[in-house]
């Protein structure tokens, strides 16, 4: 059991120590930038040991060998584990990351919560500021078009140049031989210069542009004088063809130049400003090759690398002057090249870009260097995109990049710029045309105001001939638009604008004329009269037509009422025939019956015997108070007619009064006299006729008028 103890023990402490020495091993070779080889000795300790220094540094190799996915997954790992020793540079790096695999908000999510978190209010400005910058050139498409040429392989290309008839690029050969040295930091063969005709440019057809000047060691990005006897190039720092290392034992890069004497590049001599402990790269040259341009890590840059410049004094060169914070950030500017045009295009990962390595392009004016900007789609992209050379006069050009969908690693693409760098805030327009709305005609010289949605003026404009006016306003805003025109109405649109650049929004309004206002007014006025006219003259039928309906109505229920009176009085009279024996009918008449009432011949005076007569005609009245006689008064036919008709008169009123002196009022008695014209009995002639017959023919009869 002891010994069991003990041989554990033993491979513990073996463990132990494989495990530290995997670690320095593995330290040793990212420390001097063998990233390819340090990467599966770190993911070899990663199962066991996930301290912040072996996630990082195993991150950092993913990130420099372009394997963005893993390095991805690592700063994820990192900045999530150890959020207090994650610097800003490895937010940084995740985000750029984040970029290549596409996830734009993301990224920005990362970094602006980074800036949150540590209170960064001008960083989180900036990263809206960029994102501004970045969705103007989206919004712009593809301005160039883009080629992978026939001359890529799975290994790296790039810094393409002309040169005469041919196309010279570095590269490195499509596998190393057993015995050949490989650059550890990504396992690559070292690069070389090379070369391929303009003309037919592919893979099978490519050479070594020079022997004299390939080494055993990287050279790249070379550039000529226009009389193509110079050229300068990037090289390791290497002395008589063998590497030099500093301190931190890296070569460093430097710049060399050579000259063609004889057909062949001669006195290659590394220029005097290039140094052991910094690296000088990328030489670009001015229009008039009295300035040399380039990128390096040297003390006093801003960032990792700077753009500097420096004068070409015959065979010498003056101090290297850096571009300043225009050009140059605390992150990566690189691959320089000036063009015909006088303009500095370069390569950042520090100015407002898509991922990784932008190109990005600054007017040279009076030797001042305008604010970069992206050069856009789909030149940029996720990945790295660099070495960036065009013609300014034919467009046409080349780049390299990593992306996807290139045959490996990085790929040289041929590049035609089809539309022109003009980077706006995405912009619309607010135009119409202002018409009377009557003649529909365009009003000319109308005032047209623009205001935010605050009601504050921005700006004002008057209308053209043909009526019509224009604003151009931002995006995302709510504008008010108002017309007016002196003996016009006033009008306004309100107008709330969204994320359409160049959409052209309608605010045309039509105005109307005081004038046709008033003659309207006019119209209306006098339609006004005359519909009061109508409406009264209707009143006035339909007044009339109720008061005849009225009429009519009070015309049947009178005739009703009458018929009804009539009935009741028939009803009536019936009962009182019935029930008053001394009330009869004689046709249409109604009479008292009585004895017969006998006057004195010739005169008119009651008699005596006469009044009880009277008297029982005198108490039917009474009996009935509503009860109107008529006492009509006859003579015999013969005498004179008149005398006759007068005496019959005498003799109705004489008995009229001794109604009145019984108590009947004067309304209710009525005396008439009828003379000779009413005969009981025909007496033609009057001796025709005996006294009796006579004598009927005098009477006097009661004929009751109502009841």
């Amino acid at each position: 059991m002891k010994r069991i103890y003990l041989i554990l023990i033993v491979l513990t402490l073996q463990f132990a120590q494989a495990q530290t020495q995997d670690l320095q091993r593995a330290k040793r070779l990212f420390e001097r930038t063998y990233y390819s080889e340090a990467i599966p000795v770190y993911e070899k300790i990663l199962n066991e040991n996930r301290s912040f220094e072996v996630v990082k540094n195993l991150a950092d190799s993913y990130y420099n060998t372009n394997d963005y996915a893993n390095a991805q997954r690592h700063y994820r790992f990192l900045i999530s584990s150890f959020p207090e020793s994650a610097t800003t540079e490895y937010y940084f790096r995740y985000a750029q990351t984040l970029k290549a695999s596409g996830n734009y908000e993301e990224s920005n999510k990362v970094m602006r919560d980074y800036f949150l978190s540590t209170n960064n209010q001008k960083a989180i400005e900036k990263l809206e500021k960029e994102n501004l910058v970045l969705e103007n050139i989206s919004a712009l498409g593809n301005r160039f078009d883009i080629k992978n040429m026939l001359i890529n392989t799975p290994n790296s290309e790039f810094g393409a140049v002309p040169y005469k008839d041919k196309l010279v690029f570095s590269a490195v050969i499509s596998k190393p031989y057993i015995f050949e040295k490989v650059y550890k930091w990504n396992n690559e063969s070292y690069l070389d210069l090379m070369s391929v005709s303009l003309k037919n440019p592919k893979v099978d057809s490519i050479k070594k542009f020079s022997i004299e000047l390939n080494t055993p060691l990287h050279e790249s990005n070379a550039v000529f004088t226009k009389n193509g006897k110079t050229v300068y190039f990037t090289r390791n720092n290497s002395k008589d063809g063998i590497r030099t290392k500093n301190d931190d034992k890296v070569s460093v890069l430097q710049i060399f130049k050579a000259e063609l004497i004889d057909g062949k590049w001669r006195n290659i001599t590394a220029l005097p400003f290039n140094s052991d402990n910094y690296s000088v790269e990328h030489p670009a040259l001015s229009n008039d090759e009295k300035t040399l341009y380039f990128a390096s890590d040297m003390p006093g840059s801003v960032g990792s690398f700077d753009i500097y410049s420096v004068a070409i004094l015959g065979s010498d060169f003056g101090k290297p002057k850096n571009l300043g914070p225009t050009i140059n950030t605390d992150k990566k500017e690189q691959f320089p090249f000036i063009s015909k045009d006088n303009k500095l295009y370069f390569s950042s990962n520090g100015h407002a870009g898509y991922g990784f390595l932008d190109v990005f392009v600054s007017e040279i004016k009076n030797n001042e260097f305008s604010t970069p900007v992206n050069i856009g789609l789909p030149v940029n992209s996720g990945y790295d995109d660099f070495s960036f050379v065009i013609d300014s006069d034919t467009k046409h050009g080349y780049f390299a990049s990593n992306r996807k969908g290139g045959k490996g690693s990085d790929d040289i693409y041929e590049v035609s710029e089809i539309q022109p760098l003009v980077v706006e805030n995405c912009m619309q327009y607010i135009s119409g045309i202002i018409t009377d709305v009557d003649t529909k005609l365009p009003l000319e010289n109308t005032k047209v105001s623009l205001q935010d949605a605050t009601k504050k003026e921005i700006e004002t404009v008057v209308t053209t001939a043909d009526g019509r006016f224009s604003f151009s306003v931002d995006c995302e805003k709510s504008y008010v638009v108002s017309a007016s025109k002196e003996a016009y109405t006033q009008d306004s649109k309100f107008l709330k604008l969204y994320k359409e650049r160049k959409k052209i929004n309608d605010a045309s309004m039509a105005l109307k004329s005081m004038e046709a206002i008033k003659k309207e007014e006019l119209v209306v006025e006098q339609q006004k009269k005359k519909e009061e006219l109508a409406a009264l003259e209707l009143k006035k039928k339909e007044a009339a037509i109720i008061a005849q309906k009225v009429k009519i109505e009070k015309e049947i229920a009178a005739k009703k009422s009458i018929v009804e009176a009539e009935i009741k009085k028939k009803e009536k009279i019936e009962a009182i025939i019935a029930t008053e024996k001394d009330i009869v009918k004689d046709k249409e008449r109604l009479l008292i019956k009585t004895d017969p009432i006998y006057f004195d011949y010739d005169l008119w005076y009651i008699r005596k015997e006469s009044k009880p007569i009277l008297n029982r005609v005198i108490e039917l009245m009474k009996k009935y108070p509503d009860m109107v006689v008529e006492i009509g008064s006859h003579t015999d036919n013969r005498g004179n007619g008149k005398y006759n008709l007068d005496l019959s008169s005498k003799r109705a009123i004489s008995t009229r009064a001794y109604f009145l002196n019984q108590g009947i009022p004067a309304k209710r008695i009525l005396a008439k006299g009828y003379g000779e014209t009413v005969q009981i009995i025909r007496c033609e002639p009057s001796d025709s006729c005996t006294e009796e017959q006579h004598e009927l023919n005098r009477r006097s009869e009661f004929v009751i008028k109502n009841l």
